[in-house]
């Protein structure tokens, strides 16, 4: 009788694809600066194996010290990293997955009726005409 209106908590399909697509953007920008951590963690580390501890100090490719190479190819990974997080998914997000797939599964039915169509031109159905042998409904003294 004084029972509060609990109110619903329901959330609708768009809303949940919204939370979900917002959740993975927060988790995929998370991933980008631990790698952007650890990458300015590991590259002190290379200087000081170079520099500090002579850690191949006698390997030196178009003479240049090892670790500027490493934390180059490094520093590429990373900013590949930072365009697929900022850059790409920001033009392929929900609604550009959404039309790719809307666009796919158009071209697969398109293809299926074109298939489904050269099947019946190659083998017609036969024509509905009464068979002369026993039908098994009829009964055999007939």
């Amino acid at each position: 009788m004084f029972s509060k209106k609990q109110e619903s908590t329901k959330i609708d399909h768009q809303q949940r694809e919204l939370i979900e697509y917002a959740q993975l953007r927060v988790k995929k920008k998370k991933n980008l600066f631990r790698h952007f951590v650890i990458f300015l963690a590991g590259a002190i580390l290379l200087i000081i194996l170079n520099l500090i501890l002579d850690f191949g100090k006698d390997f030196r490719p178009f003479n240049v010290d090892w670790f500027v190479w490493a934390i180059l190819i490094w520093f590429f990974i990373f900013l590949v990293h930072f365009l697929n997080v900022f850059l790409i998914n920001v033009f392929m997000d929900k609604k550009w997955e959404h039309e790719q797939i809307d666009k796919l599964v158009a071209q697969q039915k398109a293809r299926i009726a074109e298939l489904k169509d050269r099947v019946e031109k190659e083998n017609p159905p036969p024509e509905q005409r009464k068979s002369p042998f026993i039908s098994p409904n009829r009964p055999l003294n007939q």
